[in-house]
């Protein structure tokens, strides 16, 4: 008989383990519990007609750069992926802005007397990236396929953002650097929070951080497309309550946040297992905000323009001291705000002439505090007259992104804390595998953790097929 399985949750890493499992001759079905399949990755009308906004993720640098996805014919299913000019601006009080070309050599001259201390940094990755990047998306306690490499990265991998930011003469570059290693949720005198802005940095040089043509849900609608092509199916508005719901299948991989699996599972599970589950972290959670726009932001930095992402925070101590107060339960005054303005560089996300903006800053975990005046005194400090092009906004408190995606425990976007623990062992230290030999977690709350990338799916589903072959 035909071998069957099924799939929990039609997001990227859950549809990403439903293509592993076709492509193995495995009859797939994956059961989405919203109206439409993506999790974190669709693109709705949130505001006015005609304003197409991302609803999760909206910049890609680890969806053009995944080897899983690089993989797959995805262009063949519609997807294009839009790059800006740079891939991301840090505006300044002073008026201007800290630019990171994609090109590192450009880079190096732009960045002047820490030019040289930037690219000695990134260039050994940014030149092996093919070998780099399957490297860092996969569990971090696997012996390397190339231990030079990652012995050369594993030296700064430990290191706090601040301490690299030590290397940087100017505070400029120190700026654009924590920046970028705010994407940890991490203070940034913490371990690893280095790792993750080095992260970010090199792929920005290596592949760019670019939006998907017509928004986030292109994404999704390519790996729906392939998945049916290899004869998946994706079954929307079908919400799995219990496993038992589930028959004649030979593996279930779900992706789902451990608390989901506690519940949708338990009684299949050790109660050894369900105890390491319970004692999961969540990771801080975001409050996001999409806006209609009557006209292109404002920017008092020009350069600004050139870039789909901006990084609105000022200096290395105002984004540490944003940080360090969300990891303290606390909501900052100035939060560290992450902006993307998509419809500069795609048209097709607003009718002509206007425009759409994308916003989200960290917030504690479950926080009910609405951070929106805050975002957009942000926004004003680096775009006077912000608030005059607005037509229309949406929120989204933490509760209200759980809402919409199950996954998005309390607003936490990264499937849990970051911590150097949690970081090595996720969910638990069985990984993907539970204490079911048919049954596997392939969410972001698996190795390599956040990010749309696909590879905690296509790892479990790897695994999955491992045992039981």
């Amino acid at each position: 008989m035909e071998p069957k399985a099924c799939v929990i949750g039609a997001g990227p890493n859950g549809l990403s383990a439903a293509i592993v499992l076709a492509q193995a001759g495995i009859k797939v079905e994956v059961f989405e519990s919203q109206a439409i399949a993506g999790g974190g990755v669709r693109t709705m009308e949130l505001t006015l007609p005609g304003f197409c906004h991302d609803f999760g993720s909206a910049v890609y640098p680890l969806g053009v750069g995944s080897p899983f996805f690089s993989s797959l014919p995805l262009r063949n299913h519609g997807l294009e992926w839009i790059h800006s000019p740079a891939p991301v601006a840090h505006p300044l009080d002073d008026g201007t802005a800290v630019v990171l070309e994609r090109s590192l050599p450009i880079a190096k001259t732009a960045l002047g007397d820490d030019g040289t201390a930037w690219s000695d940094l990134m260039e050994p990755f940014v030149e092996r990236w093919s070998e780099f990047v399957p490297e860092v998306l996969r569990p971090p306690i696997r012996f390397p396929k190339h231990p030079l490499l990652m012995g050369r990265f594993g030296l700064h991998a430990l290191l706090s953002a601040k301490a690299i930011c030590n290397r940087f003469t100017s505070g400029r570059t120190r700026a654009l650097f924590a920046g970028m290693a705010a994407h940890s949720f991490l203070n940034l005198d913490d371990p690893l929070s280095g790792a993750f802005g080095l992260i970010m940095a090199i792929s920005a040089h290596a592949v760019g951080w670019p939006i998907a043509r017509g928004g986030a849900q292109s994404l999704t609608d390519a790996l729906c497309k392939h998945l049916a092509s290899l004869g998946g199916v994706v079954k929307t508005s079908n919400r799995v309550e219990s496993i038992e719901q589930i028959t004649g299948t030979e593996l279930t991989l779900c992706d789902v946040s451990p608390g989901q699996l506690l519940q949708i599972a338990g009684s299949r599970l050790s109660d050894h297992y369900r105890r390491k589950l319970a004692d999961f972290r969540r990771g801080p959670g975001v409050f996001k905000v999409d806006f209609a726009l009557s006209a292109p932001v404002p920017w008092k930095a020009r350069e600004c323009a050139r870039a789909a992402t901006v990084h609105l925070g000022g200096t290395l101590q105002e984004i540490a001291a944003s940080e360090s107060a969300m990891r303290n339960g606390e909501h900052a005054e100035k939060p560290f705000v992450f902006f993307v303005q998509p419809s500069v560089f795609d048209p097709s996300r607003a009718p002509a002439g206007k425009h759409t903006g994308w916003a989200y800053c960290h917030v504690p975990n479950g926080s009910t505090l609405n951070m929106l005046d805050r975002i957009e005194n942000q926004i004003e400090r680096f775009a006077p007259g912000f608030r005059d092009c607005v037509m229309a906004r949406r929120t989204f408190s933490p509760a209200d992104l759980e809402l919409m995606d199950a996954n998005l425990v309390g607003g936490d976007i990264s499937g849990g804390d970051m911590g150097l623990s949690q970081f090595l062992f996720r969910p638990t230290s069985r990984g993907y595998a539970t204490s079911d030999s048919h049954i596997y977690i392939c969410s972001s709350s698996t190795p390599p953790g956040g990010g749309v990338h696909g590879m905690c799916g296509y790892h479990a589903a790897k695994l999955a097929l491992k045992r039981v072959a």
